[in-house]
């Protein structure tokens, strides 16, 4: 499919159709006004879904179960893995999932529902993992801040992974609940490069902001880690210690990384991106990515779909290594408690009281 010219503030420049759909489109200039020439307005649906927990069982991610209050994410990060995920709405990876979102409106009730079962069983729950919890939408949907008074007035345990500094107008609820062992954070950063992050990441705030929100976090004596996600070979993997080390002088004391994830569509999407904002990039990184998955451009075995696998995959690895012990960011992963959890009330009965007369 044919790129089109980058649209400010969005991510994608081509719009492939869903691999589900019975058929596909190509798009062709006929010289004709194309009204998607315009700046695409953002649209929301409301998800109907009976449940907000998803359960797991990945052998290469260290939780069971995931909250995802939206589907779909305005940040637009042209990288993006979730983005295949929009195909089952019947809508495409590229543009649609930027500007076509879905959020579940009743999630706080819901969540309740759940977690007031009897057979409900207390496990950390990672909040916000598909697409960020704390996107631009959430200023005012406020679903994501009905779903952590949910946990803290439970006591439940979560860890959040972001790139949002939204999070930090919910420092009153994570900050008590870090004073119970009840979180634990992880702010992703992808480059320092300003331009770079504009152009990849255009919705998501700047490098430097990031770094400030893992300030802030620190200072309220939330654990604080930073994620290097996803690490781009050819782009953004030389910015990796300069990256731990920035993260570390603004308050992180963990860290990880995440290579570049290519499954289904983000493989011709993101080669479109590279081939329209950094021209003659593109075989560089793809060469690179079929080094580090066996000779293809993306394996998505468990185990090595985030780190790879092969000699280039070592060298990172022991990069990273060596930068997270000589910066004292090897600190042991944070335990959060499971003991204080607190079920909510069981919803009284939907049917009513027969009268007496």
């Amino acid at each position: 499919m044919k790129a089109s010219p980058p649209r400010k503030g969005r991510g994608a420049v081509i719009s492939p159709d869903g691999r589900f759909d019975a058929w596909q489109r190509e798009a062709a200039a006929d010289g004709w006004w194309n009204e998607e020439d315009e700046a695409p307005a953002t649209e929301l649906i409301v998800d109907t879904a009976k449940s907000v927990i998803t359960y797991n069982d990945s052998p290469d991610i260290p939780y069971d179960r995931s909250i995802n209050p939206y589907r779909g994410c305005e940040h637009g990060c042209a990288y993006c893995f979730a983005r295949p995920s929009h195909a089952y709405l019947g809508l495409s990876p590229g543009l649609d999932f930027e500007t076509k979102l879905a959020y579940k409106a009743d999630a706080a009730q819901t969540l309740r529902r759940e977690l007031a079962k009897p057979g409900y069983v207390c496990r950390p729950v990672a909040l916000g993992i598909n697409t960020d919890a704390w996107q631009p939408v959430e200023r005012r949907l406020r679903v994501t801040r009905g779903i952590l008074e949910v946990l803290a007035a439970t006591r439940h345990p979560l860890t959040i992974v972001t790139k949002s500094a939204l999070i930090l107008r919910d420092l009153d609820l994570l900050a008590e609940m870090a004073h119970g062992d009840l979180v634990h954070a992880a702010v992703s950063i992808t480059t320092l490069d300003g331009d770079l992050a504009r152009a990849m990441e255009p919705r998501a705030p700047s490098p430097q902001r990031r770094l400030s929100v893992i300030a802030a976090l620190a200072e309220a004596r939330i654990p604080t880690a930073v994620m290097v996600a996803p690490l781009i070979p050819a782009l953004s993997d030389h910015e990796l210690e300069n990256i731990l080390a920035a993260a570390r002088e603004a308050g992180a004391t963990s860290a990880g990384y995440i290579l570049l994830r290519l499954p289904h569509e983000v493989k011709p999407l993101f080669r479109a991106w590279l081939e329209s904002h950094r021209p003659g990039r593109a075989e560089h990184v793809y060469s690179l990515m079929r080094q580090l998955h066996g000779g293809r451009e993306y394996d998505s075995t468990f185990g090595t779909r985030q780190r790879g696998s092969g000699p280039l995959a070592e060298i990172i690895a022991q990069r990273f290594r060596i930068a997270v012990r000589r910066l004292g960011l090897d600190t042991l992963h944070v335990r959060l408690d499971v003991t204080a959890f607190r079920p909510p009330p069981l919803p009284p009965r939907a049917t009513p009281q027969l009268s007496l007369f």
